[in-house]
């Protein structure tokens, strides 16, 4: 367990815990997280195998997020950011909470959520699918801000008999064990589709955390293999790229019914919409032109497809290359559900909101990651892929496969970036 932080109170751009100027109608939010998902997995990002119409749309339909970045390479980091706002090091998740050594981590209770805040503003909040920010039932979804949860607390569960890597039941109905029969993918989506049925007149937010695509391997007639007390972790398929395929697009499937259920309601327009993965591709997945993979600081490892809609409030048809982070989610939540005042950690995301809608350009920043093996800092177009206490300099407008270290023409830029990141993690470090 980490320390209990100091709350700092932070006035943002955007509006409140408790807003009496809110709109009527508020958006609902709805955010959709691949799990392993890489770069080149979905044909709106150059994939010519793997077919993902539902997915594409949401882009066709709003933006296409071409330099949008997981804040973590693997999956615990990436969701605490995503949950906190703030980088993952400031609440003590830098690596995997893996289903052997860390039972008893999780996600401090005081930490503010995304959840919590869109709560107080008045909004019904679920997750379905992946939780990975602690097995105790004390670090529960349904302790940290969201109404309803269903799905598993581990890294990975067998896609039909819900049981995870190191052999435990891991299936849920809010924080007490309850399995429900069927292919994983498949209950995401219709638990989501019933809780949009259950919430017509109150404004939601919904958390689809799936787990495709990743490991273990298994379509929807892939026989379940795992038992309780089984600690194997996988087992060989016959078929890995085709079953890897058929996991993508029973995903996108899903996603094309949420898509119909709010257009039948006439409440499309006026959803916020948000896809992305957690990090790179593990070994099955494709990281497209990029280095690297799940695991590593190489772009591959965390540039990840992104795509966002909201017809009321973004215009269809962009692709937006300003560089995002998980971490913006938070307050971009925020902006668009008209929060104009916030108590908490101050948040190290920014408001997405003012690029995707045309209103102004990306701030000007720094951005930081830190696996504990490798590090990387990126300003613009500059990127420093750290090792130890030297780094590779590349430039990623001309060399986006990261194939050409520059740093010995540009030492000044180099050490620039070295002494940002010796800042930053003095600053983020508990």
């Amino acid at each position: 367990m980490k320390k209990t932080p100091i709350l700092i109170p932070l006035i943002m751009s955007a509006a409140l815990w408790h807003s009496p100027g809110l709109a009527a109608e508020k958006p609902n939010i709805i955010l959709i997280m691949a799990d392993d998902l890489g770069y080149g997995d979905i044909s709106a990002f150059g994939n010519e195998t793997i077919k993902t119409p539902h997915i594409d749309s949401i882009a066709s339909r709003g933006a296409k997020l071409t330099d949008f970045h997981s804040n973590g390479v693997v999956c615990s980091p990436t969701r605490a950011a995503l949950l906190t706002g703030r980088y993952q090091q400031r609440s003590g998740i830098t690596g995997v909470i893996t289903a052997k050594s860390n039972r008893d981590d999780g996600l401090a209770l005081d930490e503010v959520t995304f959840a919590e805040a869109l709560s107080k503003a008045g909004y019904a909040t679920a997750l379905f699918g992946k939780w990975h920010l602690g097995y105790d039932p004390g670090f529960n979804p349904v302790k940290q801000g969201f109404d309803e949860f269903r799905g598993f607390v581990s890294g990975n569960v067998d896609y039909h008999r819900h049981i995870d890597q190191a052999g435990f039941r891991d299936w849920w109905l809010q924080a007490e064990l309850k399995d429900d029969p069927g292919y994983l993918t498949d209950l995401i989506t219709g638990y989501s589709l019933d809780f949009i049925d259950r919430h017509p007149d109150k404004p939601f937010c919904l958390f689809l955390s799936h787990g495709a695509p990743h490991y273990p391997l298994q379509g929807r007639k892939t026989p379940g293999f795992r038992t309780e007390g089984n600690t194997k972790v996988n087992v060989p398929v016959k078929d890995p790229q085709g079953i890897y395929k058929e996991m993508i697009e029973v995903m996108d499937e899903g996603v094309g019914r949420i898509l119909d259920k709010l257009r039948e309601q006439k409440r499309l327009d006026n959803t916020l919409v948000i896809f992305c993965s957690d990090n790179g591709p593990a070994a099955e997945g494709s990281a497209g032109p990029l280095r690297g993979k799940k695991g590593q600081v190489w772009e591959g490892g965390h540039r990840v497809p992104a795509c966002v809609m909201w017809p009321q409030r973004i215009p269809a048809g962009q692709t937006i290359g300003e560089t995002m982070m998980t971490m913006d989610l938070f307050p971009t939540f925020l902006s668009a559900v008209g929060v104009t005042e916030y108590e908490g950690p101050a948040l190290d995301g920014v408001d997405l909101l003012p690029t995707l809608s045309k209103a102004s350009p990306m701030p000007e920043r720094m951005l930081f990651w830190d696996t504990g093996r490798g590090w990387a800092v990126r300003s613009g177009k500059w990127k420093l892929v750290g090792i130890g206490n030297d780094g590779q300099l590349f430039d990623l407008v001309g060399d986006l496969a990261e194939s050409k270290d520059i740093g010995n023409d540009h030492k000044a830029k180099k050490q620039e970036l070295i002494n940002a990141y010796k800042d930053w993690k003095s600053k983020v470090t508990p």
